[in-house]
């Protein structure tokens, strides 16, 4: 997994997964010792990630991200923005991410900046 699209989209996917699935979505695109940093949270591990994600996205019930323009990226490194929406309505939250892959294609680490913070 290299592709910055399928990075990114993978990414997405695990943030956007029911809560009783995103364990495995953790599993399949993220190294088990995966570091999740932004300016609100951090993480270490699909444990620690999983508990960050399901309270982040209990506080948006209904709340989906959405891939903002085309993910960019070179060696290691994927850089990709995102929006955080109910349905058509106008997003409430929107960032840019940076992710480092490790050498099988797997997700490391992710820095995380918010480009326009919830209402």
């Amino acid at each position: 997994m290299s592709d910055p699209k399928i990075v990114a989209k993978a990414y997405l996917e695990t943030w956007n997964a029911a809560s009783g699935q995103r364990s495995a979505a953790l599993s399949s695109a993220w190294r088990p010792d995966a570091v999740y940093t932004d300016p609100l949270m951090s993480g270490k591990g699909h444990e620690a990630l999983q508990a960050m994600m399901d309270s982040a996205m209990a506080q948006f019930p209904g709340h989906r991200f959405a891939l903002e323009g085309e993910p960019d990226g070179h060696g290691h490194f994927v850089r990709f923005s995102w929006t955080l929406r109910n349905g058509a309505e106008a997003s409430v939250a929107r960032g840019t991410d940076v992710v480092r892959l490790d050498e099988g294609g797997r997700i490391a680490e992710v820095i995380g900046f918010l480009d326009g913070a919830a209402a």
